[in-house]
């Protein structure tokens, strides 16, 4: 059978990096520019899933219309972003967000979050209401109160290992990302770039602390933002029915469930970009 990965697209072709600091600490931030002709549209701010650096979400920003303005960043103790010295909670993060977008000149984004990231888009919206037009959340949860993985996949879930050592993504990949990884478990390890993460990952146990005690539950009416829900009827880090808590407290939200799981997104980019920009522009 044919990898999906065999038309895997390229990296975007022209990308700027910047080390902000906020905070006391300093982020890298990635931004492909817009480019071609026509008026300038709201820029997309892109929260990543946890462990993973900017690169991962590559395939996807390519996929994205070239007119379409999209930042990125690691977290801190992820990829080019500095190691922090102490803990930090998913409140602090979308604060500096919003410095970050300060320092770049950007008043007013389009956010989409992905599995952690997906958290850390509802705290923005949440606390920087004002700086948001559109929501779009993929594979992700409310956090603490929400329909848990299995204690099988929470294990695994809970250490940075398979980010660094591709024998054992391969190994657990098809129980704890379901969808397209149950055939083809080896795709895990290319589209993480694992093996690429070398050394100390504080950083994601730091990931793993800002989300203690966190949850959106009680509070997802207060987003006000359209929002796009897309969610994949086998995610076993992410159950589908997360996806419906979400749907039902969001009031001005969209539901999209897509075969597949939790990593579709960056299996199959070009299925979703489509998607993504459809709602932005719609």
């Amino acid at each position: 059978m044919a990898s999906p990965l065999e038309h895997r697209p390229a990296a975007p072709r022209h990308v700027e990096k910047h080390d902000v600091v906020v905070g006391g600490r300093s982020l890298r931030v990635v931004v492909r520019p817009a480019s071609g002709p026509g008026p300038r549209r709201t820029p997309l701010l892109i929260c990543n899933g946890i462990g993973a650096a900017t690169d991962v979400l590559d395939p996807l920003v390519h996929e994205l219309p070239a007119n379409l303005d999209v930042i990125r960043f690691d977290p801190p103790g992820i990829g080019g972003s500095a190691m922090p010295s102490l803990p930090y909670h998913l409140t602090w993060m979308a604060h500096r967000l919003g410095q970050v977008l300060t320092r770049l000149g950007v008043r007013e984004v389009d956010v989409m979050g992905f599995s952690w990231g997906g958290m850390l888009a509802q705290q923005f919206a949440l606390s920087r209401r004002r700086r948001l037009r559109r929501l779009v959340l993929a594979a992700t949860g409310t956090g603490a109160l929400m329909i848990p993985a299995s204690p099988r996949v929470m294990s695994a879930m809970s250490t940075p290992r398979r980010h660094q050592d591709p024998g054992y993504v391969d190994a657990v990949a098809s129980t704890i990302y379901g969808g397209t990884m149950r055939e083809h478990p080896e795709l895990a390890s290319q589209v993480l770039g694992s093996g690429a993460r070398r050394g100390p990952m504080r950083g994601y146990y730091y990931q793993l602390l800002a989300l203690y005690g966190w949850t959106s539950l009680p509070l997802l009416g207060s987003i006000r933002a359209p929002t796009l829900i897309l969610a994949g009827d086998d995610d076993p880090i992410v159950p589908n029915g997360n996806a419906k808590l979400l749907s039902r407290g969001i009031r001005d939200s969209r539901l999209e469930t897509y075969r597949g799981g939790h990593l579709e997104l960056l299996v199959s980019p070009e299925r979703f970009a489509p998607i993504i920009d459809g709602f932005l522009t719609g």
